[in-house]
């Protein structure tokens, strides 16, 4: 017989890392199993809150971050809004550098090239069997394979997962570019319906993607390329990929007796916004927890409590939103008070009902302020509209 080990995760990405790192720090006996070579590709727009990295981590992840994010551009058609982003709030990173970067600070065993056959659970532990025939046996297993988690389908969880799809590229920026798109989140509504295109900057590349919650086929290439073509981009020779959005819709079954998903594999991304780095962090950070604590059935509980109940409102009011996308761009892309909410949930110190309590306490302050400011303007004063809307701009 093996030994055993106290956690097997399989998964090498921000929530197996994460949950590898918190569970050997304590003193576990902790064997990551990951497929690939890292560091690996990983389609991923990259972006992230330097205020989560800080206050989950003891160590700096300023060597991999790519671009410091100034502002947040909101295009709708013809129509475009540019919000000043909080000093150092949000940066974005190349996932293969960022998660080789996580993974270089655990103490776990990592062990590469190990593609995951077969899982069983007995009453004491689990029994992981890999492609090349090895066996290893553990205490608790956390599942962190992605949208497409072997683990999960192996103890018979996540079998009616619903996804949403996205096309993502990393595109070689030329200086003009990154001129232009060097220190903004841009974000695009209007090309295609329940979901948005996107450029997010790196250091020398720009990330270009489309997502849709349930994209015709062929539907996210044609629109994609019309983003592109649009905005005088080129992705000539840059390979795109594809790739798969766990949406969590309800309150369902993440973990059995031994085993726990973290992250994609868990549905963890954000239904409004499709990210996923800062959930898979927090939910590997929470399984964890829950082993370290001696009582691992509370982990549901907790990521329903830290995660599910923002993301069912974060479900629902994306759904509204994609329903009345011009006439919530209107009424939300301009107030200065929306974008410092949805940023503090990507910094994990906000939620989608502080979001939508931020819109209903000033939009009628909003409305009136537009309003005042259009007057203004029609009776020859522009400068008093533009200090009007001064005044809810946000400092510093």
């Amino acid at each position: 017989m093996s030994d055993v080990y106290d956690v097997i995760v399989v998964g090498a990405g921000p929530g197996g890392a994460t949950a590898a790192y918190f569970l050997a720090e304590a003193g576990q006996r902790v064997l990551l199993l990951e497929r690939d070579v890292p560091p690996r590709y990983k389609a991923c727009g990259g972006g992230l809150s330097a205020h989560m990295l800080e206050t989950i981590f003891p160590f700096s992840f300023e060597p991999v971050i790519e671009s410091q994010v100034r502002t947040i551009t909101y295009d709708y058609g013809a129509r475009s809004v540019e919000v000043p982003a909080a000093a150092q709030a949000v940066r974005t990173v190349m996932r293969a550098q960022f998660d080789a970067h996580l993974l270089n600070h655990t103490r776990a065993e990592v062990r590469s090239k190990q593609t995951v056959r077969k899982v069983s659970e007995s009453a004491s532990g689990v029994r992981v069997e890999t492609a090349g025939g090895e066996v290893f046996e553990g205490r608790y297993l956390i599942g962190a394979d992605g949208a497409n988690s072997v683990v999960a389908r192996a103890v018979g969880l996540r079998r009616g997962k619903a996804m949403a799809a996205a096309l993502e590229a990393e595109a070689p920026a030329t200086p003009e570019n990154l001129r232009r798109f060097g220190h903004t989140l841009v974000f695009i509504f209007g090309d295609i319906h329940a979901g948005y295109a996107w450029i997010f900057p790196k250091a020398e590349y720009l990330s270009i993607g489309i997502m849709a919650l349930h994209p015709r086929p062929g539907e996210l290439q044609a629109r994609l390329a019309e983003v592109v073509a649009r905005y005088g981009l080129s992705l000539e020779g840059v390979p795109v990929k594809g790739h798969p959005i766990p949406l969590y819709l309800r309150r369902e079954p993440i973990m059995t007796a031994r085993t726990l998903l973290v992250g994609d594999a868990a549905g963890l991304a954000d239904p409004f916004s499709g990210e996923g780095i800062r959930l898979a962090i927090k939910s590997g950070q929470l399984a964890a927890q829950a082993i370290l604590s001696g009582a691992p059935a509370r982990y549901p509980a907790l990521v329903w409590r830290d995660i599910g109940r923002s993301q069912s409102l974060g479900l629902w009011l994306s759904q509204l939103f994609f329903r009345f996308p011009k006439l919530f761009y209107r009424l939300g892309a301009s107030n200065p008070l929306l974008t410092p909410a949805l940023m503090d949930i990507l910094a994990d110190r906000g939620s989608y009902a502080r979001v939508l309590l931020t819109a209903c306490v000033t939009l009628p302050v909003y409305v009136l302020t537009e309003a005042a400011a259009g007057l203004a303007g029609t009776l020859g004063h522009p400068a008093s509209g533009q200090r009007l809307r001064a005044r809810l701009l946000p400092r510093g």
